[in-house]
């Protein structure tokens, strides 16, 4: 089906009269690009007077050869306080310290009583202080980059002094979106995604957008038409009133409106109301921009809308399907994005282009000229492979149950890796080099005067990126010019003939046979987490990445409130981790190029669910204590204990400070540490498993789509899935460990009863109760997702759990009246005393 529509409909491509801001408009009025941009600005200039962030001195230009003054920076860089910086790297060695300490007392004080215990859980504490070595070590020089929009202007965007055509010396942008499934992933979702980015603010004629249909179904093919169509109004009307986000489905959907900020406050009423009713009527034909705007046609009895003074251009728009047959692994994602990159090489070639995935927009329309700071900025711009956007979604619950914002991640982990080589890829909200994924190196460190895809030997050149002469033309184009404009397609029926040729050459399934696609060039393939490996083989071969935050944020998302959705994202991600560590793109195979740092970070990715095997297992050793009372993990217990509650405390200080200068909330810390809890109770053990049966039986694993599907797509309760119950094996052993924790605080509460609070025995079954309650309020989140609708209502949650915790403590107290009736027996007091002795 998908092959036969992909033959029927292979490209499309649509171009209209549409646009985006040009000279005509700049020169009119400066407010018309200002309130983002000047947002933007603002941020910089507050985060001069932050009391966390301060200006980093920032590196030399040497002058160009003739010319004495230097080329303007363009963007600014950011690090944390001293005060802040030095006593948060005092905290992590202190804690270094203590846990070597703790190491040294364990060993010196074994427990001969159950050495096989003692022995697990050694291991586990180890691998513990290792893993957090490896996710603390990169963390140390957190880096924030603000980007100068002003300056890019100034420097890039200069006004035609006779008003003819635009003096814009801005690169062009190639925007890749990706689509398979429109039940997982809703049409209304991809529909938003295109018109955001045909009306964002970049000039028209230097971008174009890509849309890869993998599923090959007619539905996209239609709806792009009726987007090539409505788009002729909407990113008119965006750019007249200056309006944000420009998709409109999060634009209607404000309920808070920003001020004005457009040139024509008195038609803003009027047009706002007719372009909702307009939302759904795409209609029209698209002609290819040119390089002078189009003004619209003034109000009229057939046209509402008055665009006489608003550039009416629209980027190109295509439409592709590639070739699927049976019998092909088609890479999924990672497939269809190399596809995209073969079929742009010949439309348009444009030097850098952004991924996205099909539910995210654009939120903020400077967002390209943001990311444009970094790559064309004087210091190491053209040494820059890619700018990672952080990820912002919408839709999610106002509690953030699943941690789905993931601010630590974001907003911390990110800022530090800023700081060494860069952020690693994310796979959405990227803007790429387009050389960095042919898999060039970076000019700092090529031999003078040599590309690597300059070869004269055409079998050499044939084997790495195929046998289209037109694309590999393309390449070595790229590699000579990485500040042109687009390509623009304007063929006779001859070339028209031949380029449709080599463009369905591209698309098809046998193309990339013999070649390097997949591993040297493009997207990597046969890993489930194709983003973070592709930024890790950038990184390898020297390049390095930049992190952009923005507000408003540049662009926005959906993710999956459903609990059973949610897990099964994190255990496509943790299951490609680990396949990135059983790989060639394993950080121990990583050359010289690769700050030290860098290569610490990408080890923690690829290893970080084995931790979880330990953490699955401690959570379960409750279990001993119900049946006997003689295990012991470590003697003294009370020392044991007063180490591991220092070591956890200074964990949370540390955090702390994260918390203070990654400026997020305490909600999103804490919602952070109980979803990691879930994920080391269920998906990452579930993961390691995976792993392990791949590398024995040789079998890939299969991680299906994340649905997005809500009902609010269908006019329901926003959060409906929410409180919708999936059930699958995924979620057997976190409940497991909720109920082995529940079983065990009622025993120790049995326990209490049973011997009298003040006795020494019930104060040490106390304090090991502590250690459950903690895991319950952890798991929290995760009791209410397997409630259901019943989770609405967490007084429910308490009772349930108030009444379990009863129930097993009065069962253990009838079990100790039935079997001894005459109170305890010498030896068991003797033994009881002799712990308790322990125990200090």
């Amino acid at each position: 089906m998908a092959a036969a529509v992909t033959r029927r409909v292979g490209l499309h491509v649509e171009a209209t009269n549409g646009g985006a801001d040009d000279e005509s408009r700049r020169n009119s009025s400066a407010a018309d690009h200002s309130p983002v941009a000047k947002r933007i600005n603002d941020a910089a200039a507050n985060a001069k007077r932050n009391d966390v962030w301060v200006a980093a001195q920032e590196g030399e230009m040497p002058a160009a050869a003739g010319n004495s003054s230097q080329p303007p920076l363009l963007f600014r860089t950011m690090k944390v306080k001293g005060s802040i910086l030095h006593p948060y790297r005092f905290v992590i060695l202190l804690r270094l310290v203590a846990i070597v300490a703790f190491f040294i007392w364990r060993i010196r004080n074994r427990n001969r009583d159950g050495v096989w215990l003692w022995a697990m859980s050694m291991v586990g504490d180890v691998w513990f202080g290792f893993s957090w070595v490896l996710n603390q070590l990169p963390k140390l020089n957190p880096i924030k980059r603000v980007p100068d929009l002003a300056a890019i202007r100034d420097q890039y965007e200069q006004p035609s002094a006779s008003g003819g055509e635009s003096n814009n010396k801005l690169p062009g942008i190639d925007v890749f979106v990706t689509t398979v499934d429109p039940v997982d992933e809703p049409i209304l979702y991809t529909v938003n995604s295109v018109l955001s980015i045909l009306a964002t603010d970049y000039p028209v004629e230097k971008y174009a957008c890509y849309l890869s249909d993998d599923g090959g179904t007619l539905v996209h093919y239609e709806a792009m038409l009726e987007v090539a169509s409505f788009a002729r109004l909407w990113a008119p009307f965006c750019r007249k009133h200056s309006v944000e986000p420009r998709a409109p489905e999060s634009y209607f959907g404000v309920k808070r409106r920003q001020p004005y900020t457009g040139s024509v406050q008195g038609e803003f009423t009027s047009d706002h109301r007719r372009m909702r009713r307009e939302y759904e009527e795409f209609k029209v034909v698209l002609n290819h921009p040119g390089h002078k705007p189009e003004l619209g046609s003034p109000a009229s009895i057939d046209n509402p809308f008055d665009f006489s003074n608003t550039d009416t251009r629209l980027p190109m728009l295509v439409y592709m399907s590639r070739e699927k047959r049976t019998g092909y692994n088609h890479q999924k994602k990672a497939g269809a994005m190399n596809a995209m990159l073969r079929v742009s090489a010949l439309l348009s070639n444009a030097p850098f282009l952004i991924n996205f995935d099909c539910d995210h927009y654009v939120n903020n329309s400077q967002a390209f000229r943001a990311s444009m700071c970094f790559m064309l900025d004087p210091r190491d711009g053209r040494n820059t492979a890619f700018v990672q956007f952080p990820q912002r979604f919408d839709g999610v619950d106002p509690t953030d149950r699943y941690a789905n914002h993931n601010r630590v991640f974001f907003d911390g982990t990110m800022l530090s890796l800023n700081g060494l080589q860069g952020p690693s890829y994310l796979g959405t909200g990227t803007m790429f080099r387009r050389a960095a994924l042919y898999g060039m190196e970076p000019p700092r460190w090529r031999t003078t005067g040599s590309v690597k895809v300059i070869d004269d030997d055409d079998d050499h050149k044939g084997k790495e990126y195929g046998r289209s002469t037109l694309f590999r033309n393309a390449v070595l184009d790229d590699a000579a010019n990485q500040e042109r404009s687009i390509t623009p397609v304007f063929l006779d029926d001859d070339e028209t003939t031949t380029i449709s040729s080599e463009v369905a050459s591209l698309m098809t399934c046998a193309y990339e046979d013999g070649t390097t696609w997949g591993r040297d060039v493009g997207w990597v393939y046969n890993i489930a987490t194709e983003d973070v490996v592709t930024g890790f083989r950038m990184h390898r071969q020297g390049w390095r990445s930049m992190y952009c935050s923005v507000e408003p944020a540049a662009f926005r998302g959906t993710a999956p409130i459903n609990l059973t959705e949610r897990l099964l994202q994190v255990l496509r991600w943790s299951g490609g981790s680990l396949e990135m560590f059983f790989s060639h793109s394993n950080a121990f195979l990583a050359g010289a190029r690769m700050h030290p740092l860098q290569r610490v970070a990408y080890l923690n990715m690829s290893t970080y669910p084995v931790v979880t095997v330990f953490i699955l297992a401690y959570n379960l050793f409750p279990l001993m204590w119900l049946v006997s009372e003689r295990y012991y993990i470590q003697r003294p217990f009370g020392t044991y204990v007063l180490y591991l509650v220092a070591t956890i405390a200074m964990i949370h200080v540390i955090g702390m400070f994260e918390v203070r200068w990654a400026g997020i909330t305490l909600l999103d810390w804490c919602r952070n540490e109980q979803f990691y809890m879930i994920g080391a109770t269920g998906v990452y053990p579930t993961a390691v498993l995976y792993m392990a049966l791949k590398l024995v039986t040789g079998k890939s694993i299969h991680f299906r789509l994340t649905s997005k599907q809500t009902e609010a797509c269908s006019g329901g309760d926003k959060f409906a899935d929410l409180y919708v119950v999936r059930w699958v094996p995924l979620l057997v052993p976190t409940i497991a460990v909720l109920a082995v924790n529940v079983a065990a605080v009622g025993v120790a509460v049995g326990k209490a009863a049973t011997w009298g609070l003040l006795t020494q025995q019930a104060q040490h079954a106390l304090l090991g109760m502590v250690f459950n309650v903690w895991i319950l309020v952890l798991l929290y989140p995760f009791a209410l997702g397997v409630m259901g609708r019943w989770g609405k209502r967490p007084a429910i949650l308490f009772g349930v759990l108030v009444m379990a915790i009863g129930a097993v403590a009065v069962v253990y107290i009838s079990f100790r009246a039935t079997y001894y009736p005459t109170g305890w027996s010498e030896m068991e007091t003797t033994s009881a005393l002799g712990k308790a002795e322990s125990f200090f």
